[in-house]
């Protein structure tokens, strides 16, 4: 059987996508990480897969899945590549898309440049919901990595993402405390660690080590918590340019309350077919 499917990046952060709306295959999770290796693979970050929605007031299904294979609820890189995707096969012509996620409904607004701005909804600030252990909700937390206290942020995208303010994020220790904040046990079910660092009220710099993928080049859904976390603190505009390995992200949100918004680049690299 053969399966095609395309490889995209937005950002650098790059993905397998696989179209289940006008070809049909059963997923088969344990393969995804022989997909993903870089040396004897496709290699990609994450495995995004188009299915028919569930909802009626929906126009697709997205569901996204880590290198390591686990399902997550949430990628905003992933969901510009997705609205492209679904242009490009002619799976529909609409520039506003309604988009089912495991982490709950997103809409997609297409430029005619080929820019995609997401909208990723409210960020989700209550610890029990996030999830992160805590008594109670807070701008920041203190927990303890190996005997080290560090002063993190915990907010919600869709997915878990802890939030480290850093001097400089060249020489920021991403390799070794983001596997460490990644499996913290006050996150129960893991977490993305950004690194932040603050260039001025209305642009950042941003590592992010994600979980179950390792450092990637570029991380939306880290870069619209690390905005959230920036403002939450004082310290950010309503609108900030966020600078990632791989490229460049807009990130805009008015408060609390409000939806967070995404705009940036994504492009298409290959195509090709897997014999299943």
């Amino acid at each position: 059987m053969r399966l095609k499917f395309t490889k995209m990046h937005g950002c650098g952060n790059d993905f397998m996508v696989i179209d289940l709306v006008s070809q049909y295959s059963k997923l088969k999770q344990h393969l995804i990480p022989q997909w993903a290796d870089r040396h004897f693979g496709i290699g990609f970050d994450q495995l995004l897969v188009v299915e028919p929605p569930q909802s009626p007031v929906a126009d697709f299904r997205y569901r996204i899945f880590n290198a390591d294979g686990e399902e997550v609820e949430q990628c905003g890189n992933g969901a510009r590549c997705f609205a492209l995707f679904v242009r490009d096969r002619q799976l529909t012509h609409k520039e506003h898309l309604i988009v089912e996620t495991k982490g709950g409904v997103i809409e997609l607004f297409i430029s005619a440049n080929n820019d995609v701005t997401v909208d990723m909804g409210k960020p989700v600030l209550e610890p029990k919901n996030i999830p992160f252990n805590a008594e109670n909700q807070a701008i920041s937390y203190d927990i303890d990595v190996n005997g080290r206290v560090l002063d993190i942020s915990a907010i919600s995208m869709g997915n878990p993402h802890s939030v480290l303010l850093v001097a400089d994020v060249d020489n920021a220790d991403v390799t070794t405390l983001g596997p460490l904040i990644e499996n913290h046990s006050r996150f129960p079910q893991r977490t993305n660690a950004g690194f932040m660092q603050i260039i001025n009220r209305s642009e950042i710099r941003l590592r992010v080590y994600e979980r179950g993928a390792g450092e990637t080049m570029a991380c939306g859904t880290g870069a619209c918590a690390a905005v959230v976390a920036g403002r939450l603190r004082g310290l950010l505009d309503e609108t900030v340019v966020v600078h990632l390995p791989g490229g460049t992200l807009t990130i805009v949100w008015p408060g609390e309350g409000q939806t967070v918004k995404m705009t940036g680049p994504c492009q298409k690299v290959f195509e090709g077919q897997l014999y299943l």
